[in-house]
């Protein structure tokens, strides 16, 4: 049986973005724990605010076509929301919701089906965006993904990471690790 297949992004577009730096530490957890992971950046595929309208004259935009087309090829969906106002950034949700629309005969829940997903959050905040990910959690499930019950929080981020990127903390590391590993081992029963 093949490695599980693991998306991972952050819903951020900033350059120097804590969660795209705790995304990136958690795809190298989930790569060690043996899944083949693709790291993406929203900021790569830009695509307009979700507009009814818009669609309706000029169909889904090509970078919203591209990233359903990986959300299709992957196995699991390991997550990283900024929190903005209690709840899960403008950019995470307008990425779900442009990638949850049909495309042609192709319903807008097949490029969830069968996923499972692993959230993490950080924060120079002390809750670490743990509100966000609760709305997060909320939006996939509505898409039929199953969301992993563990999640992972940093909260005071801006002082979490080493120069080369490495969470100071051995035990935020080791949490990191934990649930990427879970993600890993819950996903490959999936498959079998």
């Amino acid at each position: 049986m093949s490695d599980p297949k693991i998306l991972a992004f952050a819903g951020s577009a900033r350059r120097d973005s804590l969660n795209k730096k705790l995304a990136r530490v958690a795809a190298d957890a989930a790569r060690a724990a043996g899944a083949e992971v693709t790291f993406i950046d929203l900021d790569d595929y830009p695509i307009p605010l979700y507009h009814g309208d818009l669609e309706e004259m000029q169909g889904l935009p090509e970078n919203c076509r591209r990233l359903k087309q990986l959300f299709v090829q992957h196995d699991a969906l390991l997550l990283v929301s900024p929190e903005n106002n209690a709840s899960v950034s403008a950019l995470m949700k307008n990425t779900l919701d442009w990638i949850s629309r049909q495309d042609g005969d192709q319903s807008g829940l097949v490029p969830y089906k069968g996923k499972v997903a692993a959230l993490f959050a950080a924060s120079t905040g002390g809750f670490g965006g743990m509100r966000g990910l609760i709305h997060l959690r909320h939006i996939l499930q509505n898409f039929n993904v199953l969301v992993l019950s563990e999640q992972f929080v940093l909260p005071h981020a801006h002082e979490a990471f080493a120069i080369d990127g490495a969470i100071k903390d051995a035990k935020y590391s080791a949490a990191i690790s934990a649930l990427a590993q879970r993600l890993v081992s819950v996903t490959a029963k999936m498959k079998s």
